[in-house]
């Protein structure tokens, strides 16, 4: 009897492992959803080098085209970011909330800004493709770097760059070349070169790219090295452009002596040079007394021209 009973609960147990493995395997609502987004994910296109290169080129046009008081450049970023989304969600809906997404409050420098462009299109992706990426994180990472990104471009871009293409160009045109109409454009070429290698490589590294960036050592060095260059290149600008001599001169003991031969022995261009560290250390003691230095120089040159000291 007891065999038999093994065998009717070994025979009943074979039937339901049976039962069991014939029917289809029921998905929680959780894994229906991942499923559906590795599926959907799989079907979008891979974003390339030339959607990048589109993306900035676009915002190198649009960047500064429709500031507003309430979001600034937010709508040249979306604009930028427009051909990528609508690779990335070909759902109208999804597209949608994307779009909002990137219309939110932006700022920034535009050339070395576009690393939050690359970056903020590899989170796109990555959500596009079903990753777990909330969007207060894509808004977050662009509200967090508009800052830093500004600074850094503001000193490299306008600050040292412009101003020694502006510089040369100012020096030839003085000379009557007409290589100096060339260093604007110089200028346009050049930053849109960086521009868009800083947006592809805020691309390729994600939401690590700025990090790397800031952390690595090049910025400074390159911000360094970019600072001596910018001010090699201004006392050289200003050697050649402020022109200030003395005409005094002094008999002693028979022998005349010239003053501004005597400071010409000293250093070359000594009345210049000291006019430039001058007006340098005003400004610095004083950053926002410009109107007040110009009046100075006025002064000093009336003065210097009456007495005939200059």
């Amino acid at each position: 009897m007891e065999d038999k009973s093994m065998d009717m609960k070994t025979t009943e147990e074979n039937k339901v492992e049976q039962i069991v493995a014939a029917e289809p395997m029921v998905q929680e609502p959780a894994d229906m959803e991942q499923t559906a987004a590795q599926a959907a994910g799989s079907e979008i296109p891979p974003i390339t080098k030339k959607d990048v290169n589109r993306l900035f080129f676009r915002w190198y046009v649009r960047a500064e085209m429709s500031n507003s008081f309430e979001r600034l450049q937010s709508l040249s970023f979306c604009s930028s970011m427009v051909p990528a989304l609508k690779k990335l969600y070909p759902d109208k809906e999804q597209r949608a909330e994307a779009l909002k997404r990137n219309l939110q409050f932006f700022n920034t420098e535009g050339i070395f800004g576009s690393a939050i462009h690359g970056t903020v299109l590899a989170m796109e992706e990555q959500k596009a493709r079903g990753e777990d990426i909330p969007d207060d994180m894509i808004t977050n990472i662009k509200t967090g770097l508009m800052g830093p990104m500004a600074g850094i471009g503001d000193t490299l871009t306008w600050g040292i760059i412009r101003p020694i293409l502006l510089g040369l160009a100012a020096s030839f045109a003085m000379q009557g070349s007409v290589l100096g109409i060339l260093f604007p454009f110089a200028f346009v070429i050049i930053t849109y070169i960086i521009g868009n290698y800083i947006c592809n490589m805020g691309y390729k590294l994600g939401r690590n790219s700025v990090k790397q960036l800031l952390q690595g050592g090049l910025v400074n060095d390159v911000i360094y090295g970019a600072g001596i260059v910018g001010m090699f290149m201004m006392g050289a600008l200003a050697a050649s452009y402020v022109d200030i001599s003395t005409p005094l001169q002094f008999t002693i003991n028979g022998e005349e002596m010239v003053v501004q031969d005597m400071l010409d022995e000293i250093v070359k261009g000594l009345l210049p040079l000291g006019f430039v560290a001058g007006s340098y250390f005003f400004l610095k003691k004083f950053p926002y007394k410009i109107l007040w230095l110009l009046l100075i120089i006025v002064a000093i040159c009336l003065l210097g021209s009456l007495t005939g000291v200059l």
